[in-house]
């Protein structure tokens, strides 16, 4: 069963052109004009995926994702034209799973869609994140549960994003071992991302603020500098 892709961005003719290109790469697209109606498609036809442009009247794009991740961590993907690595991040830390700056090509967001997916598992092939000899892991306070996808401290329940249980998964597996830059990139985001060191460190950061009683003085999360990260136990 093909994904199906809620694409919303008020441009009606890059709109169709979109469309018709990631139909012709196996999607299911939908499209909505505004932000306001795509959140009104997004309830009702429940997509694999968003793409979302950031201007747009009445509500832009940063609005309509802090809706989303109100309600849902269905994955979401920026296509704009803003490209400062101001908004790149901005992007990131309102809760969206990738950022591309406008034009792209449809193989390249094709890519990332499934990318996206992958690391979800809402495409069905991934697992997500799941350690499947060890479905609960303990480290002290913290609690890992693969199978329920739930972390713990202590009794407290720690509501991670796809990408962030993705990225602690992969640490967790391999605790104790130093993990370069490009190992977590490709394990976590795919081959495509291997050089978004940013969009790595972003997310330690997040996962520290999380998981960490000092987030300044991690005891888990590990910098090895100039290589990659340790998950220490």
């Amino acid at each position: 069963m093909s994904a199906t892709v809620l694409l919303i961005d008020d441009d009606v003719d890059l709109c169709k052109v979109i469309s018709l290109a990631l139909s012709k790469l196996g999607f299911e697209v939908e499209t909505a004009n505004d932000a306001i109606t795509g959140l009104q498609r997004a309830y009702a036809i429940r997509p694999d995926v968003v793409v979302l442009d950031v201007m747009m009247p009445n509500m832009d794009g940063w609005q309509a994702c802090e809706r989303f991740r109100e309600m849902t961590d269905i994955p979401i993907i920026f296509l704009t034209a803003l490209s400062e690595q101001t908004d790149v991040v901005k992007g990131l830390n309102l809760g969206a799973d990738d950022y591309i700056v406008k034009p792209v090509t449809a193989q390249e967001l094709g890519a990332r869609v499934r990318a996206v997916l992958r690391r979800s598992a809402r495409g069905g092939n991934g697992t997500s994140g799941r350690n499947a000899s060890v479905p609960i892991l303990r480290f002290g306070d913290l609690m890992i549960d693969f199978d329920k996808y739930e972390v713990k401290i202590g009794d407290e329940r720690v509501d991670l994003s796809p990408t962030e249980f993705k990225l602690l998964s992969v640490m967790t597996r391999y605790k104790g071992r130093v993990l370069p830059h490009e190992f977590l990139l490709t394990e976590v985001w795919g081959p495509d991302y291997v050089g978004e060191v940013d969009y790595l460190r972003l997310y330690i950061c997040y996962l520290r603020r999380k998981l960490e009683k000092k987030p300044s003085q991690p005891q888990l999360i590990h910098n090895e500098w100039g290589v990659g990260y340790r998950f220490c136990i």
